[in-house]
């Protein structure tokens, strides 16, 4: 899912879908076009060119996934990307983005501190997936082959969360996946997933 996160300084295309048509030109340009685009992880790629040369808007990918741009659209243009090292890439209009690994090694999620009516936003795809009833997330490193992250990784999302500014509600990749009171819910999830990492009896209820 696709969502355009729209500031006082411009619109951010948040993740992208692959269908691209004149009505669905027509209504972002009638929203204030895209100023620039982010997504979250390889999986999103798609048509992202398309959308970058449509609005004249750069992509920002983490350096850790430049690799599968290169294989997922070997047409790109060095150009229409805007990648970034390090944990955390400021945008603009209260829009940063944070590195958190995991799902992919640059998996990225997105903070607006404006969101929410001013209690932070984030958007999060399926790095941190938001579970039917949003009460809780999981993560992992590939969903459809049921590939658990380690310990060590699901703690290093844990550290890289703990820096990233107030959130009231987060955004995930499904209609369904928004979460208020995230960040305590979002926390809560992360440790019981390691509790139960770290359970070596099999018959521990």
């Amino acid at each position: 899912m696709a969502l355009l996160v729209s500031t006082e300084e411009g619109n951010l295309l948040w993740d992208c879908i692959a269908l691209l048509d004149a009505a669905t030109v027509d209504i972002v340009k009638a929203l204030g076009g895209v100023k620039a685009i982010a997504i979250s992880h390889p999986h999103y790629y798609s048509t992202m060119i398309e959308w970058s040369r449509t609005f004249d808007a750069p992509i920002y990918i983490h350096i850790k996934d430049r690799e599968w741009v290169e294989q997922v659209r070997p047409d790109a243009v060095a150009a229409h990307f805007r990648f970034w090292e390090g944990d955390q890439q400021a945008l603009f209009g209260g829009v940063s983005l944070w590195h958190l690994g995991g799902h992919f090694a640059g998996a990225q999620i997105a903070h607006w501190k404006h969101g929410a009516n001013g209690k932070g936003a984030l958007f999060v795809g399926d790095i941190i997936q938001i579970n039917p009833g949003c009460q809780t997330v999981g993560v992992m490193r590939s969903y459809p082959c049921l590939i658990p992250l380690s310990a060590g990784v699901v703690q290093r999302i844990q550290a890289k969360l703990a820096c990233v500014p107030p959130y009231e509600t987060a955004y995930g990749a499904w209609w369904y996946a928004v979460m208020k009171g995230a960040r305590g819910k979002i926390e809560y999830s992360l440790d019981r997933y390691l509790k139960w990492l770290n359970i070596d009896d099999p018959e521990v209820a």
